[in-house]
């Protein structure tokens, strides 16, 4: 999987801003980084301070770009652009306080054109890293929300890697049908760029009609309306999560579905179903799960754990700076 991106970002070199520059996690990944180059790291933060932090702890970042907002040569016109970006809901002296911070101005460097992707988090909260995204770079034309999936994968018995897309699963607390239809045609977009066939399952306690209730009723017509936007996409709703992924439970549930028993990308009705059955999937099924991934905003951002280690960095960095359109 990251070969195929690192391959693609080789032949499209580039930026991504980290905006936590002096955290020893962002340096060890940023020197990794730099020794591939196709991704430079555009570090947020003090020069003087984060080059002695990365010699202290033995990482060589020679190459990387470290831009300060305490003596950004660009700050009044970064100021006069998010002051229209705002659109009255900030004065200048707010936005220029906000830009003091790095999860604010590293946004704006992305919006600006500094940089292509911006990856945060490390000592972020989630709601600090997509609150600017929001605010400064937006949802992309078509999306009216932001929404995310993971991508699990692990090593399958034929020796290739087995890879799953999940989401919503750290975002949108109770989706909407609708907020549902977007998330699913976002997440089986998302799949693709990871080289995979999206065969994308609605997911509930009810496999085509055996159960009641709203909930069973929201999925079945969310993919309902899927189907109707994107006829093209291999799709199937409502599933219990057996009849999604055993062909023997799928012939038996549903015998006339071609995604059931085959799904890959599955649609959670809620965070709570998507955070637990990621994370099942993680320490039971032995997948490595990267993300959050964010999806329908105008610009690749996404988010770490604050738990992170400098390999999930690096990865992470890989796929957000992935996600860059040619």
């Amino acid at each position: 999987m990251f070969e195929f991106l690192i391959n693609k970002l080789k032949n499209h070199p580039r930026k991504i801003v980290f905006t936590e520059g002096t955290d020893p996690r962002i340096l060890e990944a940023s020197a990794r980084l730099l020794s591939g180059t196709f991704l430079t790291p555009v570090l947020v933060g003090n020069p003087e301070e984060v080059q002695k932090i990365a010699e202290e702890i033995g990482f060589n970042i020679r190459g990387a770009q470290i831009i300060d907002p305490q003596n950004f040569e660009g700050m009044d016109k970064m100021v006069a652009t998010m002051v229209e970006l705002r659109k009255g809901k900030m004065t200048p002296e707010q936005c220029h306080a906000a830009l003091q911070q790095g999860n604010y101005f590293g946004t704006m460097l992305v919006k600006m054109g500094y940089a292509d992707a911006l990856l945060g988090g490390a000592t972020y909260s989630t709601a600090d890293t997509v609150r600017p995204a929001l605010q400064i770079i937006k949802t992309k034309p078509g999306s009216k929300i932001v929404s995310s999936c993971f991508i699990l994968v692990r090593p399958s018995a034929t020796g290739d890697r087995e890879v799953l897309a999940m989401g919503d699963c750290a975002i949108n607390i109770k989706p909407t049908e609708d907020e549902l239809v977007e998330i699913a045609l976002e997440t089986a977009t998302t799949a693709k760029l990871f080289g995979m066939d999206p065969k994308v399952a609605f997911l509930s306690y009810s496999t085509m009609g055996s159960g009641k209730g709203e909930d069973v009723d929201k999925m079945r017509n969310a993919f309902t309306k899927a189907h109707a936007a994107a006829p093209e996409l291999a799709m199937e709703g409502e599933l219990q999560f057996d009849a999604a992924v055993s062909p023997t439970v799928a012939h038996t549930k549903c015998p006339d579905s071609a995604v059931a028993g085959h799904a890959n990308t599955f649609i959670f009705p809620d965070i709570n179903a998507g955070n637990i059955g990621y994370k099942i999937c993680q320490r039971m099924g032995a997948f490595d799960a990267y993300g959050p991934i964010l999806q329908g905003l105008n610009a690749p951002i996404n988010d770490l754990s604050r738990g992170c280690n400098a390999q999930e960095v690096y990865s992470m960095a890989i796929i957000t700076a992935g996600l860059c359109a040619d």
